[in-house]
């Protein structure tokens, strides 16, 4: 929670600072989350991360909400992305994994890049309060 939520809340507390002072110029705040934060993974278990996750995707509606005047806020959800971290798993994990995302395959970090593009720029200028999920199609089935 001190990292992911926490962590967070308070980045973009000083970002919305800055925002506020540079008066009619209006921002973009981009939270990351997972989709982990939208359902259950299995076979891990953690409980701690689903509901951290879970609680910045609903941080980043509420502060679209509240912060309309100078920000817009939006939030990605990636599924699994293929770094170091992932593949630190136990090998039955990553196999169970594969057969439940319906690419049959890892994300590639670079792949990421377009959506946060995207929100930072005026393309999406009418968004906010939006969390978008970047899985491969594994939130679907």
């Amino acid at each position: 929670m001190d990292v992911n939520l926490d962590g967070a809340f308070w980045t973009a507390q000083a970002a919305a600072q800055v925002m506020k002072a540079a008066g009619k110029t209006r921002g973009s705040i981009i939270f990351t989350a997972s989709v982990s934060g939208i359902l259950v993974n299995v076979p891990q278990r953690q409980a701690a991360y689903n509901a951290s996750k879970a609680a910045v995707t609903h941080l980043a509606k509420s502060l679209a909400v509240e912060w309309t005047d100078f920000a817009r806020v939006n939030c990605v959800s990636p599924g699994f992305i293929s770094t170091d971290m992932i593949h630190s798993h136990p090998q039955e994990w990553r196999d169970k994994w594969f057969t439940m995302i319906p690419a049959q395959r890892l994300c590639e970090p670079a792949e990421l890049k377009g959506i946060y593009v995207f929100l930072a720029s005026d393309a999406s200028s009418y968004m906010t309060g939006a969390n978008l999920v970047i899985d491969g199609g594994y939130t679907l089935p």
